[in-house]
């Protein structure tokens, strides 16, 4: 089976478990629309070699994604990314929330006024999306 870039293009920081990062990278690629419901992921051994990690790692990362739900192995067929929609929907969900708390952490001492707070955030990220484009 042929997998994309988005297994080969993920840079590890040294902070955090590298199957906590992994797990992480997964629901990225689900909230990007990058991973469908039901679709085959590799094998732990194929994400190992993909991400140039420890099999041992994918499998603990697969072992937690299991217990999440995020993922669905039957017997000995292929994992999948789980069907179930309020566990995909969710996943968008909980990386906002952990990306505002991080900000609002990060910028909370500077005791800035809401509406002053919002009005920059709104250019800049007018700003990003257009540069996206």
């Amino acid at each position: 089976m042929k997998y994309d870039s988005e297994w080969t293009g993920v840079v590890f920081n040294h902070r955090d478990p590298l199957y906590l990062q992994v797990i992480r990278h997964f629901k990225e690629l689900i909230a990007m629309d990058k991973l469908q419901a039901s679709q085959i992921i590799p094998s732990r051994r194929e994400l190992g070699a993909l991400l140039k990690i420890n099999p041992n790692t994918a499998q603990r990362a697969y072992k937690e994604m299991e217990e999440q739900k995020l993922i669905v192995t039957e017997g000995n067929s292929p994992s999948r990314i789980t069907s179930d929609e309020q566990i995909l929907r969710s996943i968008r969900t909980e990386l906002l929330t952990e990306s505002v708390d991080l900000f609002l952490l990060s910028v909370q001492n500077i005791n800035v006024p809401l509406d002053e707070l919002l009005e920059l955030v709104s250019r800049k990220y007018t700003h990003l999306r257009k540069e996206g484009q």
